[in-house]
């Protein structure tokens, strides 16, 4: 196909079509609400049969059905393009992407995509909206659940990881998705947390933390990248002209850019747009190829060409972009991708994928605490199942696609299928919800915690308490949760709680009065058997946060890569000593911060050696630490690397994650993880904006956040 000839051939009419995205309920007659405001688009027939793509198609059969009469009706035969945001898997489900990140490991990340990749596009979908790759910070935010967290290293590594999975080995292949980076930018540095809020972000705070992990997706093959909902600096993402000059001049971003879901309306909203017609032409002129949701390109384009605001040529380069994309995927030869009904249903949690889904789990969940109460045993007389998400379906998680509730497996059934049902006892306790207060299951939950040899204590939010809008002002365990884990630990110390949750929770009161605390995030449809497998040491935790958890909703936001002050005091108690940076009632590091992990193994730090105390321009500095299990479990250990610059002409973090590696070791065994450095390692902007590194002292740390093992210095010559 030759997309310039083809271009010629278009009408303006139909150019514009192909920057426009509608939902699938418009082709399908479905008046269902799907996300934003439901507004009247006074479409005509006409504009519908030149519309270039198309939302939120669940199956091949609409896919197709869609497809054929839009083709029937075009005489260029130009294919429409299917998108969905396919962020954790599509019918067979995986955690949540911030779970995923704390595996700190690619593979399973890759693998899961993969298996998302080859249902989604037998179901018809042809572009996923992901990676998510925002810095996050504020665990209020709902959305933190889509990101990789805190760490714009680990964020960047992850996304890249999920691309090439989503891609596969070419994207003309029916079992690959294209992949659209998102949300451009500071979406998540939210004021107050709160979803589609203002932000205000220094330049050198934008390129420090929330651009490189852009710049990595990207970097990666991105075919895609979507503006951000919020207004950055005063100005919204879609048309901010700082970001945009960052995509298209300085990393000279070439492919398709398409707005969030009605972006380009709601400019009226935020007060920067007078009417749609001016709306359009920000946009265009901010080269936001394509309009998700709304109509303004629609409406006013044509007239904009008309009075020589937007040039035909201008419209050509989007449209190119666009049909440059279809034909990355093949379209033009087969407009449908390999949409196979049958193929998608053969595929949907199957045993391979539900088999994945399990191990992706067990590589997500943190044991957060463990006073040597897991692993428990199989053999074990009797346990007590307690807490509202104890046989609870619901813990797939939120942006789970075609996933359904009832195909996902609870604790309960997952323990049941382990120990068998006659040595299991369940009582939900209590509700899940902030303002449910009933307290009459606790009576039962106590007596059968008494008579148990062990009692898992299933607890967390529920799935819709995260995700887009979903923020919270308290972020401790809703309603009597924590009440009910108390009483249950007093009947019975043998207790472990087991957390399902889309974002960092404030659990102060709950590791005060538990043993054992196991984060399991939403896990995705094999949920129950993963959790099993853990609690009973068929499978070992070996995930490190990739986000931290404060001590109090008011700690917010709190993160490990924080900058040093003047005057520090750093506590995790309240020890207020006046005129320093801290807080009258309460600690001010973490409970658990970003790299925290533990496993059921014990894992040695022998020793970090260097190859030299300096480090010349154009060097290469290796990094040997070496570690043993000396326990007696075969397990992984994410081996971290840290490192902090004390001098230099900006205010630098306490602490920055340099590099880490995932490795795995059998009782006994010993290992040398190395590590290779660079004067770029040690990067950072200046005052100016410069990227730069500088002279002087760095001192290098193994271990985490709360607890470094080795520390040795060098200098950068």
């Amino acid at each position: 196909m030759e997309i310039k000839e083809l271009i010629q051939k278009m009408t303006l009419h139909q150019k514009i079509g192909q920057l426009t995205q509608y939902n699938a309920r418009v082709f399908l007659n479905d008046d269902s609400v799907i996300t934003g405001p439901d507004k009247k688009l006074k479409l005509t027939d006409e504009d519908l049969a030149t519309v270039g793509s198309v939302l939120n198609s669940f199956s091949a059969d609409d896919m197709k059905k869609i497809q054929n009469q839009h083709l029937a009706g075009d005489p260029l035969k130009i294919p429409i393009i299917f998108m969905l945001d396919v962020i954790h898997g599509y019918r067979t489900i995986y955690p949540i992407p911030l779970g995923m990140a704390c595996s700190f490991e690619a593979e399973i990340t890759e693998q899961c995509a993969r298996m998302a990749a080859a249902e989604a596009a037998a179901s018809g979908v042809q572009v996923t909206f992901a990676p998510m790759v925002d810095y996050v910070k504020d665990a209020r935010w709902g959305r933190v659940m889509e990101s990789g967290g805190e760490e714009p290293l680990l964020t960047g590594y992850m996304a890249a990881a999920q691309i090439r999975g989503f891609h596969g080995d070419d994207l003309t292949g029916d079992s690959s998705i294209a992949t659209c980076v998102k949300h451009f930018a500071a979406y998540g540095a939210a004021e107050a947390g709160r979803d589609y809020n203002m932000a205000e972000c220094s330049e050198r705070e934008l390129r420090q933390f929330y651009l490189p992990a852009f710049k990595a997706a990207i970097d990666a093959g991105a075919e895609m990248v979507m503006p951000a909902f919020e207004a950055l600096n005063g100005v919204p993402a879609t048309i901010n002209p700082f970001l945009h000059n960052v995509l298209r001049r300085e990393w000279g971003f070439d492919k398709v850019v398409i707005s969030d879901y009605n972006a380009i309306g709601e400019l009226l909203k935020h007060g920067v747009a007078a009417d749609e017609k001016d709306a359009a032409l920000q946009a265009f002129s901010s080269e936001c190829d394509m309009e998700m949701c709304s109509a303004s390109y629609f409406h006013c384009l044509e007239e904009l060409v008309r009075e020589g605001a937007v040039s035909e040529e201008q419209i050509d380069r989007a449209v190119e972009r666009v049909l440059r994309l279809k034909e990355k995927l093949g379209l033009f030869e087969d407009p449908y991708h390999g949409a196979d009904g049958k193929k998608a249903e053969a595929l949907y949690l199957c045993e391979k994928h539900r088999e994945l889904a399990k191990r992706a789990a067990t590589k997500a969940a943190v044991l957060l605490k463990n006073d040597g109460v897991l692993p428990f045993e199989e053999n074990i007389g009797s346990v007590a199942l307690i807490g509202p998400f104890a046989d609870e379906h619901a813990i797939k998680g939120f942006w789970s696609c075609a996933g359904r509730d009832e195909e996902t497996v609870t604790v309960r059934q997952g323990v049941e299928a382990l120990l068998g049902k006659n040595k299991v006892r369940f009582a939900r306790g209590c509700g899940y919800t902030w303002n449910d207060e009933d307290r009459s299951g606790f009576d039962e939950a106590v007596r059968i915690a008494k008579s148990a040899d062990a009692v898992i204590l299933c607890l967390g939010e529920p799935q819709n308490y995260s995700g887009e809008g979903n923020c919270r002002t308290d972020i401790g365990l809703p309603g009597v949760q924590e009440e009910l884990a108390r009483l249950v630990a007093e009947a019975n110390p043998n207790t472990a709680a087991i957390i399902f949750n889309g974002r960092p929770l404030a659990l102060t009161g709950l590791d005060r009065h538990i043993s054992a605390i196991l984060d399991m995030w939403f896990p995705g449809t094999e949920g129950g058997n993963a959790a099993a497998e853990l609690l009973f040491g068929r499978a070992v935790p070996s995930g490190k946060l990739a986000m931290s958890f404060p001590r109090s909703s008011g700690q917010c936001p709190v993160y490990y890569n924080h900058t040093g002050t003047a005057r520090p005091h750093w506590t995790t108690e309240a020890e207020s000593r006046g005129y320093a940076s801290d807080y009258i009632d309460c600690g001010n590091l973490p409970l658990y911060s970003f790299g925290h992990g533990l496993s059921y193994t014990e894992f040695e730090y022998i020793e970090m050696t260097l190859s030299a105390d300096t480090l010349a321009e154009g060097g290469e500095l290796t990094v040997n630490i070496r570690i043993k299990n000396a326990g007696k479990f075969a397990a992984d250990e994410v081996v971290q690397l840290y490192m902090r610059d004390p001098v230099a002409s900006v205010v630098r973090p306490v602490q920055q994650l340099v590099a880490f590696k995932k490795t795995g070791l059998a009782p006994g065994e010993e290992k040398t993880v190395s590590f290779t450095l660079t004067p770029e390692s040690f990067v950072f902007y200046d005052t100016a904006g410069r990227l730069t590194h500088e002279k002087g002292k760095i001192i290098l740390m193994t271990g985490c956040p709360d607890h470094y093992y080795y520390k040795e210095e060098i200098e950068l010559l």
